[in-house]
C-alpha cells in the first residue's frame, strides 16, 4: 500500500527530527501545568482544533501537531463538544479523548433539605442544562453532587436524582434497626425530611431521630416548625415568622394539631437523615431546643424542657433578637 504524500513527508521529519519531534506527541518531558477548556464545535476540521489548541496553550505547534496527528492518530475524526484538558499531557491524549468524545463532565450540588421547588430553582438557573422540568414529588430526589454534560436535559438530570434516591432508600431500609418507628419506606422519608429541616449539625440527626421516634412511639404531636410552614410556601423560607393562625389552620401537614406523621414530606433528605430515622439514637429525650451555637439542647421531662427553653430567650434578649 502506498503512503500519502504527507505521511511520507512526515515520516521523512521523523527521520531528520528524531526524538525531538515525536516528544510531546508521547509527553516526553512534558508536565501537568493546568486545566483549560476546550470547545470543539460539530464540523470542526483538525486544523481548527489544532489553532484553538494553541490559542490555548496545549500545544506549540498547530502544524506540528496536525503531522503527528495523522501519522500516528489514526483516521477517527474529533467529535464536538466541551473538553477539560491539561495543559502538559501528551498530544497523543488530547487527540484520542476528543476522537472518543470523552467530554468534560460538569457538575452540580443540591443541597440537603431543599423542597422541590427550590431544586427546579436551582437547575432552571443552570445555563448548561436544557429544556423544561416539571417539579418532582416531594422527597424523591437525593441530595447529592451530579455529574452532567453541557447541554443534558433538566428532567433527564432531575429522572437520574429520583433513581438515586429510590436505590439508596432501598438500601438504606433493608438495614433498618428494629427501633425505628417508621413503617414504610415512604414514611422513612417523611420523617427524615423533618430531621433534615430542625438540624443543621450531623451528629444531632440521629438524637433529632430519636426525639421524634419517641413522640410517635407514644403518640404525642411531633410540633415541628417546618411542617406548618410547608404547605404555606412549598418549601421556601417563610421569612417571618408563623402566625397564631397558621398554627391553628388543619392543612395536612400541621403537626401542633394532631400527633402522627404530616401528610407528606416537606422536603428532600439526604442520606444521613434517612438513615437517622432508620436507626434513631436511644434516647428518652422528648424535648429540644436551640442552644445559640447552631445546635440544640435535649430534655427527657417538660420540666427540664421549659428551663432550657428560658435559657435560649435570655439568650436572645442579650443578643436584642427579643
Amino acid at each position: 500500500m502506498r503512503r500519502s504524500p504527507v505521511v511520507a513527508f512526515v515520516a521523512l521529519l521523523l527521520v531528520i527530527g528524531g526524538p525531538l519531534l515525536v516528544a510531546p506527541w508521547f509527553g516526553w518531558g512534558r508536565k501537568p501545568v493546568g486545566v483549560v477548556m476546550l470547545s470543539v464545535p460539530k464540523g470542526a476540521t483538525l486544523t481548527a482544533v489544532a489553532d484553538a489548541m494553541y490559542k490555548k496553550g496545549l500545544i506549540d505547534s498547530p502544524r506540528q501537531f496536525r503531522m503527528l496527528a495523522r501519522l500516528f492518530g489514526g483516521d477517527a475524526s474529533v467529535q464536538a463538544g466541551d473538553y477539560r484538558l491539561r495543559r502538559g499531557d501528551a498530544w497523543r491524549t488530547y487527540l484520542w479523548v476528543m476522537q472518543k468524545g470523552r467530554v468534560a463532565a460538569e457538575r452540580i450540588t443540591i443541597p440537603e433539605g431543599l423542597a422541590s421547588v427550590q431544586v427546579v430553582d436551582l437547575l432552571s438557573r443552570e445555563k448548561q442544562l436544557a429544556g423544561p422540568l416539571k417539579v418532582p414529588a416531594e422527597g424523591s430526589v437525593l441530595p447529592e453532587t451530579y455529574d452532567f454534560t453541557a447541554g443534558e436535559p433538566r428532567q433527564k438530570l432531575v429522572s437520574r436524582m429520583e433513581r438515586a434516591m429510590a436505590t439508596t432508600l432501598a438500601e438504606l431500609w433493608a438495614k433498618r434497626s428494629g427501633a425505628t418507628v417508621v413503617k414504610s419506606p415512604h414514611e422513612a422519608i417523611i420523617l427524615a425530611s423533618i430531621v433534615e429541616k430542625e438540624t443543621g449539625k450531623a451528629a444531632e440527626r440521629r438524637m433529632v431521630a430519636g426525639v421524634y421516634s419517641n413522640r410517635l412511639r407514644i403518640g404525642m404531636k411531633l410540633d415541628a416548625d417546618p411542617t406548618v410552614i410547608y404547605p404555606i410556601t412549598q418549601g421556601r423560607p417563610l421569612g417571618r415568622r408563623i402566625r397564631r393562625s397558621e398554627l391553628s389552620q388543619d392543612s395536612g401537614y400541621n403537626t401542633y394539631l394532631k400527633p402522627g406523621l404530616p401528610a407528606g414530606p416537606i422536603a428532600n433528605p439526604g442520606r444521613a437523615s434517612i438513615a437517622a430515622v432508620l436507626d434513631p439514637a436511644p434516647t428518652k429525650a422528648l424535648y429540644f431546643v436551640a442552644d445559640g451555637s447552631g445546635g440544640h439542647v435535649f430534655a427527657d421531662t417538660l420540666a427540664e424542657h421549659n428551663a432550657n427553653v428560658a435559657k435560649w430567650f435570655a439568650l436572645r434578649r442579650q443578643r436584642g433578637e427579643m
